[in-house]
């Protein structure tokens, strides 16, 4: 049975009207900001204090997107007697978010808590150059980034906190031997 001619134009009119006769629901963007999940990838932020210039974040960047740039510094001895030790200076942390593919591979890998999601989205640029984000941009975003969930209260304490609990509780014994064989 060949199909009567015209019969995909009604159709195609008939969805056309059942669809106008409907409520919108398209946000109005600029007008209203939307409501984003509370952990939702935005931008990643730079907490520079942590940051030991380790360079894992680079080196396991899929995209070669991270930028950074250090030197050695001589810190003088602690203590008389002591040894000069030397530590990395960051001199430049850049992120290059033409490049980015927004995967965390530079989050997850960081151990020492220097990258953060932060749910900033409004980045934008005319020019796709100005896409690399210094150092100082980065630490703005970090300010954006909300507090982790709060601990379930239910769940098993921590195996490290117990354990520097009893190393404590522990020395507060014995300082309390100390204390009473000396009286």
């Amino acid at each position: 049975m060949s199909p009567i001619p015209g019969s995909g134009l009604a159709k195609g009119l008939a969805v056309t009207l059942r669809t106008m006769t409907k409520k919108t629901v398209t946000a109005q963007y600029p007008e209203r900001q939307p409501e984003l999940p509370p952990r939702s990838r935005g931008v990643i932020g730079l907490f520079e204090e942590n940051c030991t210039v380790c360079m894992l974040c680079a080196r396991e960047c899929p995209d070669w997107c991270i930028y950074i740039d250090s030197h050695k510094e001589t810190v003088p001895a602690a203590a008389p007697g002591g040894r000069e030790r030397s530590r990395n200076v960051l001199d430049r942390f850049a992120i290059d978010f033409s490049l980015c593919m927004y995967c965390g591979i530079c989050i997850e890998v960081c151990p020492f808590d220097a990258l953060f999601w932060s749910p900033e989205f409004e980045y934008a640029e005319t020019d796709i150059r100005e896409l690399t984000h210094e150092r100082d941009k980065l630490r703005e975003w970090m300010w954006t980034v909300p507090a982790p969930p709060a601990l379930d209260p239910a769940a098993e304490e921590p195996k490290e906190l117990g354990a520097a609990r009893k190393a404590v509780e522990k020395l507060a014994a014995a300082a309390e031997r100390e204390r009473e064989a000396g009286e």
